[in-house]
């Protein structure tokens, strides 16, 4: 039985305030607990001021204990574009078939992880080349799920995408 906790990354700087926030209410409000990381553990700032601080360091995140894997967007996340190490745990959470979702720019991480070759995702636009690139089938919804991985185009997207979230990770 997949635990039901859920591990939300955000950047340490100019993460999306609402792409974390709505969603992990949404998360929380289903029974799910969210553990937050970063590459940090000392504070960290949304682009409109939300201040977190992070439960646990990314390196630190093992998917035997977390049911679904979360990239939230906003132009910070693109310090995790080039992190093979990142990149590598995004696989593990979807090779054991967990949720595995971003938001914003942040499904750029999946694509660059090599997750999205062949399915259904969308983006914010400044990353629909990149999700090209790779292989994706960009389609312009605010919220797609291809099988468990599960992305969103940006801020007024993140109420549908928690509840995606939700409803797969109750599919599991």
């Amino acid at each position: 039985m997949v635990k039901k906790k859920a591990v939300l990354v955000i950047a340490e700087q100019q993460f999306r305030d609402e792409e974390y926030q709505v969603p992990k209410d949404i998360l929380t409000a289903a029974g799910i607990e969210v553990v937050t990381a970063s590459t940090t553990t000392e504070e960290a700032v949304g682009k409109l001021g939300l201040k977190v601080r992070p439960d646990l360091l990314v390196s630190d995140i093992k998917p035997d204990d977390y049911g679904v894997l979360v990239f939230v967007g906003g132009g910070g996340s693109a310090q995790y574009f080039d992190d093979a190490a990142v990149h590598a745990l995004a696989r593990d959470f979807a090779g054991a078939g967990k949720v595995v979702a971003a938001i914003c720019i942040a499904p750029v991480i999946l694509a660059r992880a090599g997750l999205l070759k062949g399915k259904r995702a969308t983006v914010y636009p400044d990353g629909i080349p990149e999700l090209e690139k790779a292989g994706a089938v960009y389609t312009g919804q605010s919220v797609e799920r291809d099988g468990r991985i599960i992305t969103g185009n940006g801020p007024e997207a993140a109420e549908a995408f928690g509840r995606e979230i939700v409803a797969q990770f109750a599919a599991g």
